[in-house]
């Protein structure tokens, strides 16, 4: 690539001219953003441990959750103090960069997949710090919001289409998914629910691709194993589909439950009006003492996540870690440390399941349900209500045991508990922070076009204006029928009266010694040149309008111009076409 007097690196003309004309040149990107997203795997997994090695004083190469204890001054002093370093640093950032980062789901469904690889990467450098000092925070997050972000940087470097660029971006989502959790499947599945927002031919291929690159360079690369711990299933009867579906209810509230914990925490510590360095310092004390009663509270918790070995523990410590670990994350995330739920709602869906199976077994002793079969079931339903997608989490499973059978029940879980959270809250977790910032998306279908298709470039400026106080006889002397259909009317100074329409000002049942004000229609309905086209149609049904005025945003209501219902819903279509065209590669 070259460099050009643009903000970003290039390449050269002749290259992109290629990249865009040959499909088969973006399986090319897509491999190479795999082989990318598997090495940000590896390289974050990496430093995460060493940090834990350096910071809690571990042996190379073990995790911090699967430790039986940790020193307690450690356990105390290193979440606390690297807490209040994240809340200073971030403090300083926002005087550099006061906008905040777009993650991938964001700049998907808004942003024609256009990230900022340098937010991306300060936002994986804060991931690795957070998990780094403990706080219990997933890596999955800065995984990919990182990959995906050099995704975004790779293809904006080749002026890639907008349905293309959106497809890198899930690319590299999908490897980073895959490299994670060993599992490139639920890696290509991540990409298709959740960051482009739907599956298509188009996009088959480039994400297959980057999952499975994401997947082999990331297990060749890391230090310590990654994914899920599974050990032997026993088969499943058809009972247990019944069973895995109130299983999948139980997780849709728990799921619920956490979502709003991580944003009453939020809205308790604004309340008191805490110093925002102090937040994060104060949560880390907080997960530092509850590493005291058990350090699997910690990080992400892959060291603490072996289903098989849930089943010989007893159930009352599952019970209390399982409290203790969901306390943990909603601590963490609500005081500001950066990462995410993925790996923690595994590890809690794990946790409750194998309670869940318990529980069952003692209100109906003769089920003798399966423990580890109840913890995948659980691990799955509990993360598909907070992270949404359940084919993402059905493949998990199934990529984690090879069972189908097995597969069917968490499916039918998974299904259950994303049906219930959408009914009942609506969001999954990220779609839910993006709403408390006043977004109003909810997955990451294209949504960016309808907000650049605003009535300031739909409307006509060519626009007649007529004194209202003008007599009804003037007005028809100045617009015969069919000169005109309506005509917009101002007061002395300019400012917009209504809209006059001819057919009624040539009524014959109105007297023509009247006021054109008599006639005016839409006086206090206009439009905005900023609104976007959805917004301006809701305001034409509102007013059982065909025509309205546009009017300058500031108090002055001045006329600038009009815009038809028609013309509007014509071009609403034509957009439409043109995006539905792209996705499935006509254009």
């Amino acid at each position: 690539m070259t460099t050009t007097t643009s903000s970003y690196l290039e390449a050269p003309r002749r290259l992109r001219a290629f990249v865009r004309a040959h499909e088969t040149s973006l399986v090319v990107l897509a491999a190479l953003i795999g082989a990318v997203g598997g090495l940000v795997v590896a390289t974050m997994s990496g430093l995460v441990t060493a940090l834990h090695a350096m910071l809690f004083n571990l042996p190379w190469g073990e995790r911090l959750s699967s430790q039986p204890s940790i020193d307690p001054l450690r356990a105390i002093v290193v979440p606390g103090l690297g807490g209040l370093l994240l809340g200073i640093a971030f403090l300083l950032l926002l005087r550099v960069r006061p906008a905040r980062e777009i993650d991938p789901i964001e700049a998907n469904a808004l942003y024609g997949g256009r990230m900022s690889f340098r937010g991306s990467l300060i936002v994986a450098l804060q991931t690795i710090w957070s998990s780094g000092v403990g706080a219990s925070v997933g890596l999955e997050a800065g995984y990919t919001q990182l990959a995906s972000g050099l995704a975004a940087s790779l293809g904006r470097g080749f002026h890639l289409r907008r349905n293309d660029q959106r497809i890198m971006v899930g690319c590299g989502a999908a490897a980073a998914i895959a490299g994670a959790f060993g599992a490139p499947l639920a890696g290509a599945f991540y990409a298709f629910e959740l960051v482009i927002g739907g599956y298509t031919p188009a996009s088959l291929t480039p994400v297959g691709v980057a999952a499975v690159t994401g997947y082999f360079v990331a297990h060749a690369f890391a230090l310590l194993p990654l994914g899920v711990g599974v050990g032997t299933v026993g088969d499943l009867l058809g009972r247990d589909i019944a069973i895995a579906t109130l299983l999948g209810i139980i997780a849709a509230l728990t799921g619920i439950a956490i979502m709003r914990g991580v944003t009453l925490c939020e809205t308790l510590l604004t309340k008191i009006r805490l110093w925002p360095p102090l937040r994060p310092a104060l949560g880390g004390l907080a997960v530092g003492a509850m590493a005291l009663v058990t350090p699997q509270v910690m990080s992400s918790g892959h060291g603490a996540l072996y289903v098989a070995g849930l089943a010989a523990m007893p159930l009352a410590v599952i019970a209390g870690i399982f409290v203790l670990k969901a306390m943990a994350s909603i601590v963490s995330l609500g005081t500001g440390f950066r990462g995410g739920l993925f790996f923690a709602t595994l590890f809690m869906g794990a946790l409750g399941g194998r309670l869940f199976a318990a529980g069952v077994d003692v209100v109906w002793p003769g089920l003798s349900l399966d423990p580890n079969a109840y913890a995948v079931i659980g691990m799955s339903a509990l993360s598909a209500s907070v992270i949404g997608g359940p084919l993402t989490m059905s493949f998990i499973a199934l990529e984690s045991t090879g069972n189908l059978w097995l597969s069917a029940a968490v499916l039918v879980a998974v299904i259950i508990s994303t049906m219930i959270t959408r009914e009942l809250f609506g969001y999954s977790f990220a779609t839910w922070r993006l709403h408390l910032r006043g977004e109003t998306i909810r997955s990451a279908a294209d949504v960016g076009w309808i907000r650049d298709l605003t009535v300031g470039k739909m409307m006509r400026q060519d626009m007649a204006t007529v004194d209202a106080a003008m007599p009804i006889k003037t007005f028809r002397e100045k617009f015969p029928p069919g000169s005109k259909t309506q005509v917009v009317a101002i007061d002395g100074q300019g400012h917009y009266a209504g809209l006059a329409l001819v057919a009624d000002a040539h009524a014959p049942d109105l007297a023509a010694d009247k006021g054109l004000a008599t006639i005016l229609r839409y006086a206090d309905v206009v439009l905005h040149p900023v609104m976007n086209i959805q917004e301006a149609i809701a305001v034409f049904d509102a007013a059982e309008a065909e025509s309205l005025a546009v009017v300058e945003d500031d108090s002055d209501r001045r006329p600038i111009g009009l815009l038809t219902e028609a013309h509007a819903m014509r071009r609403y279509a034509e957009e439409s076409e043109q995006r539905r065209r792209e996705v499935i590669g006509e254009v």
